[in-house]
């Protein structure tokens, strides 16, 4: 079956360089996957776009990189080649794919985190469980058929919000709603004491019997 090594070549980038970049899937492989790297496909996220308080973005010093911190722990990378700098990549250049390489703060030095190998379809990738509290490197790199040599890679930095801290902001907002009901609650049971039970009317009735 043929299958198989097609399926590599496109992983490894060594498919047709003139391949449309707006093709459906991304062909992926993680170097650090326990399997055995395997190749993985995924969707690109078109028209994502970071706004709101639910979304920070980090940008590379070149512009090239972005990565979009989501408040749920996942983090979007976007990419795009125009914005990668001297010498800008030709479209008909013969773009063999990506290279991701990630690390992270540690108490006294830096981890490696999982590279991935992308195809040269790829514009997107989602870390999809990112640590709270550790700052992030993510470096991004272009791979070219020889002799053209590889451009700088561009790197960003970022830091997620705890998991911790989004549970205590969320468990302080529900605690804070119930206590302003039962406060709605209890000057609503006190105006109701005062009409009814301590007016002078009900004084009145009582001394009448």
């Amino acid at each position: 079956s043929l299958l198989p090594p097609l399926l590599a070549l496109l992983c490894l980038g060594a498919a047709d360089p003139s391949a449309d970049p707006d093709e459906p899937w991304c062909p992926y492989k993680v170097g650090g996957d326990a399997a055995g790297a395997r190749l993985c496909f995924r969707p690109p996220a078109r028209g994502f776009q970071c706004s709101g308080r639910g979304c920070r973005a980090h940008r590379s010093a070149g512009g090239a990189l972005v990565a979009n911190v989501l408040r749920n722990g996942s983090v979007l990378l976007q990419w795009g080649l125009r914005h990668w700098g001297p010498p800008a990549p030709r479209p008909s250049a013969a773009l063999r794919g990506f290279v991701l390489n990630c690390s992270w703060d540690g108490t006294y030095t830096r981890f490696p985190c999982d590279s991935v190998e992308l195809g040269a379809a790829c514009r997107d990738y989602l870390l999809a469980e990112a640590h709270g509290s550790v700052r992030y490197r993510l470096c991004l790199q272009p791979r070219f058929a020889p002799p053209r040599p590889a451009p700088p890679a561009q790197c960003v930095e970022f830091r997620v919000e705890p998991a911790a801290m989004r549970d205590i902001v969320v468990a302080m907002t529900a605690v804070g709603g119930s206590i302003c009901v039962m406060l709605v609650f209890i000057c609503l049971l006190v105006a109701y004491i005062t009409e009814n039970l301590m007016s002078p009317r009900g004084g009145h009735a009582a001394a009448r019997r």
